[in-house]
């Protein structure tokens, strides 16, 4: 269909292998294969997952994308459930937290009083291990990476508390005898409070920013903070967002899975995540909890260009229903917006002025190819499915927009947005120009909105160069049309300026994350 997803990774075929070279025991695969799953994805791409030996013990391992070799890291000789999972870029320090469960629940026999224990480990060689924490709420780890290679005997791990809290602890590390490295001060690291009293957070891996939302007087405000290499962190920005977060479970993006959350329950609830991409767009993605699902209603901040967009549909056939809430995926210039088998709306995010230049696509087979799992959309266009433990790599489909030109664009609209659509994805490999310029040559007089071959000379320059120009959109015009005033069929459309600037302050002392100040302004281009 208009996506298609490539496997990028398979936690099954590319892990289970080397399990079976390494054991040899049908028992252990079986094991294995019952219980192995994704627990979170590194700045760099490598993948740790977990999975329980026959004797029940957790095991971690890691899977590096670029030697696409497995390794083993540590094995925690206990039954406890895995929640979450983190190892430094050294991989000399692996930070973990569990819970243990039974027929009955959770049980508190990890620490006395407590059900979630957080532990740091030495894993070069494997040695001394330390408890974090030991508490009754749940606490996911996540080590930054700096964005270059550093020789620096320093590791920083952040801890993210349901408790709605987020802590940074600083870890001193020494080498002795060679290579066998030590923290040094176990017993005390220093910390910081980054973040405490929000509703929702989310971790961009990619560039190591932090995105979470707090309630203040009743209102939701997003905030962000980029981590540095130095150590210092910098508050980027805080913008009120007019969205309704109530009933909104505690919820956390990309800090890994949480398989314990019941799905039935989350997708009948709001739903928020932020994109970016290289070219400086910035979105928040947002739909509401809905109460009815004869119309459905989301809303996309384009921070990057100082407006909000409210989209109004309907979800399908009459009568049809509506099993998941909507799912978003960041697919660099585009956002892709779906409920499996009943829409899917490619949303141009590099250019969103124009409804025109979207493309809004309903119908029972769209999205048909997307599992119909929980997806969680992370950088680089690559999809992870929580249920199956296979990461995707998502494209638009050529094929499938050459075959809507051909025979269902019957709108303008529609033809000028698979237009563009099919031109983003002109570096790609096997990219079908010949059959665009035929398109084209057949078709140019049944286009009465605009002339079909000068949007082909324009749009086909501006996407041929925009990947290696990132401000090529303030120096080349993307389109012909300036203007476009006519209705999606099926689609609602609401647009309003958003009132206040972005603000950025100067780079802080790592130690005082409490003393923000306000250092200047961030401009946005308001639509007109």
């Amino acid at each position: 269909m208009a996506l298609r997803l490539l496997t990028h990774f398979d936690v099954r075929a590319d892990v289970l292998p080397s399990l079976a070279a390494e054991a040899g025991d049908t028992g252990v695969l079986e094991t294995a294969y019952e219980s192995l799953r994704v627990l979170n994805i590194e700045r760099n791409g490598n993948i740790i997952y977990t999975y329980k030996d026959n004797k029940g013990n957790a095991v971690f391992g890691i899977y590096d994308c670029q030697t696409r070799q497995n390794e083993h890291l540590y094995t925690f000789e206990k039954d406890m459930q895995a929640v979450s999972c983190s190892v430094n870029s050294e991989r000399t320090l692996l930070a973990a937290s569990f819970v243990q469960y039974t027929k009955e629940g959770v049980r508190s026999e990890l620490h006395p009083g407590s059900k979630c224990l957080t532990l740091l480990v030495e894993i070069h060689p494997v040695d001394s291990v330390k408890v974090l924490k030991a508490v009754d709420s749940c606490i996911w780890v996540q080590f930054l990476y700096p964005h270059a290679e550093s020789h620096r005997l320093q590791s920083h791990l952040l801890l993210i508390s349901e408790e709605k809290y987020i802590e940074r602890f600083h870890i001193q590390i020494t080498r002795e005898d060679g290579n066998r490295v030590v923290i040094r001060n176990s017993s005390h690291l220093p910390r910081d409070r980054i973040a405490e009293d929000f509703v929702w957070a989310q971790w961009d891996m990619s560039e190591q920013r932090l995105y979470y939302v707090e309630l203040e007087q009743s209102k939701s405000v997003l905030k962000c903070i980029q981590f540095w290499a130095d150590e210092s962190f910098t508050l980027m920005f805080e913008m009120p967002l007019d969205i309704s977060l109530s009933g909104l479970r505690f919820k956390f993006v990309n800090f890994g899975y949480d398989y314990r959350q019941d799905q039935e329950k989350l997708c009948n609830q709001p739903s928020l995540c932020v994109f970016t991409n290289h070219t400086g767009s910035l979105c928040v993605c947002y739909s509401p909890k809905f109460d009815s699902w004869e119309e459905v209603t989301y809303s996309v901040f384009y921070l990057h260009k100082g407006y909000r967009k409210t989209f109004t549909a309907a979800p399908g056939s009459a009568g049809s229903h509506v099993a998941k809430g909507i799912t978003f995926l960041n697919l660099g210039c585009l956002v892709a917006v779906y409920i499996p088998g009943h829409f899917l709306h490619l949303l141009n995010i590099q250019h969103p002025d124009l409804t025109c230049h979207s493309l809004f696509l309903t119908g029972s087979k769209m999205a048909a190819v997307l599992p119909p799992s929980p997806l969680q959309s992370l950088p680089g266009s690559l999809v992870l499915d929580c249920s199956s433990g296979k990461v995707y790599r998502a494209t638009v489909d050529q094929s499938y927009l050459m075959w809507f030109l051909w025979n269902a664009a019957r709108l303008d609209c529609d033809k000028m947005a698979a237009l563009h659509c099919a031109l983003l994805c002109g570096q790609d490999p096997g990219f079908q120009e010949d059959q665009v310029i035929q398109w084209i040559c057949e078709h140019a007089s049944a286009c009465h909105s605009f002339d079909l071959i000068q949007e082909l000379l324009i749009a086909s320059s501006y996407w041929s160069v925009y990947p290696e120009l990132a401000d090529v959109d303030k120096l080349l015009a993307h389109s012909s049309v300036l203007a476009w005033n006519e209705e999606i069929p099926g689609v609602m459309l609401v647009t309003e300026e958003l009132p206040l600037l972005l603000m950025k302050t100067p780079r802080l002392p790592a130690r005082r994350p409490h003393h923000l100040h306000w250092g200047g302004a961030f401009h946005t281009n308001h639509h007109q």
